[in-house]
């Protein structure tokens, strides 16, 4: 097994980032509850594995995520933590209706108490981020983002104008976070976010991926003109490129048919060269040259070392060059192949 060591830099930020991080949600109790103990071995294994960067954000679990976080990795040398603002948590008011997925169901399993309050203001800002200290445990994070603001219909230049980025810039400036950015679901924003202030970083989810490269043509072509780092969530797309099957999850609600049947003809391809789905998903996004890390989720241990095995699956340029020539992959997608990439990504580059 190799270890995962490797750290590109942030380029505009100077900061050293692994390839490979670790999404929180699902620890916060994203769809089923994650007890306590669970959280805690699954965020040591995750570190013990060598993992040293992890994502997490108020709203996973309504702070659950952030407390797990915190009782089992706050102190650890080496550790590079991301978190978001937008989402102030309260005790003394009522769910948010985001807070319920589109069937009503909950969208985390959590016994935390608080409720959800959206709020993108300097105050906000700035309250969210203690908040998040506290939970977490520390004095400083890495890296600090918007999240998701199109949800409630929040524009960039709300944002711009209500002093939630001057917050952030100030706490850019004052070294208590290293680098700003946002996260979301979509390309769109983010393009006027960095056409708008000075952004460092953006995790996009779900948007560059081995199913959709919809941001491929302007978005992250913006980046690298701008030297703006991307980090990836969402490779497999909320599942259907895990197992694309009747009933999986896209954008986190059951896919549609189209979808499945695009997500169907790759995995066909995987099984001519055979290769697992997982690992072309995993390894596909890092080939672009805006990429600085991709992040993997999981509930259980188990799940982490499938993720990092994946990462170790040779991939011959063959299968991209069948995807790209079916149209099942964008003409002009860098792939591992014609990066010269060996997938050898734990090797230090500075």
């Amino acid at each position: 097994m190799t270890s995962p060591a490797s750290h590109p830099r942030l380029r505009r930020a100077g900061l050293s980032l692994p390839r490979l991080g670790f999404g929180t949600a699902p620890v916060g109790g994203l769809y089923t509850p994650v007890p306590d103990e669970q959280a805690h071995t699954v965020l040591t294994t995750a570190w013990d594995v060598g993992l040293r960067y992890f994502d997490t954000a108020p709203w996973y679990g309504f702070g659950s995520a952030e407390e797990h976080l915190g009782q089992a990795l706050a102190g650890r040398p080496g550790l590079i933590l991301s978190s978001k603002v937008g989402r102030v948590l309260r005790a003394d008011i009522p769910p948010h209706p985001t807070q319920l997925t589109a069937d009503g169901t909950p969208g985390f399993h959590t016994s935390s108490g608080l409720n959800v309050e959206y709020d993108y203001s300097y105050d906000g800002v700035m309250r969210s981020f203690e908040d998040s200290l506290r939970r977490l445990r520390v004095d400083r994070l890495d890296m600090l983002l918007i999240h998701d603001p199109d949800v409630v219909g929040v524009t960039v230049s709300d944002i711009m104008m209500r002093g939630g980025y001057r917050a952030l810039d100030e706490l850019r400036a004052q070294g208590v976070v290293g680098a700003i950015g946002a996260g979301m679901n979509q390309w769109e924003m983010p393009a006027e976010f960095i056409r708008e202030g000075d952004f460092d970083v953006f995790l996009l989810a779900g948007r560059y991926t081995l199913l959709e490269q919809t941001s491929l043509e302007e978005f992250l072509p913006l980046c690298e003109a701008r030297g703006v780092s991307i980090v990836i969530g969402g490779v497999y797309n909320s599942g259907v490129l895990a197992e694309p099957r009747a009933g999986a999850r896209y954008n986190y609600s059951p896919a549609s048919s189209e979808v499945l049947s695009r997500a169907q003809a790759i995995a066909a391809v995987c099984t001519r060269h055979g290769i697992p789905l997982k690992a072309a998903a995993l390894q596909f996004p890092l080939a672009h040259p805006a990429v600085a890390s991709v992040l993997v989720a999981g509930r259980e241990p188990a799940h982490i070392s499938e993720n990092l095995q994946l990462m170790d699956v040779e991939i011959p340029p063959a299968f991209w060059a069948e995807l790209k020539a079916e149209g099942l992959l964008h003409a002009d997608a860098p792939v591992p192949a014609s990066c010269g990439e060996t997938f050898e990504l734990w090797k230090p580059t500075i």
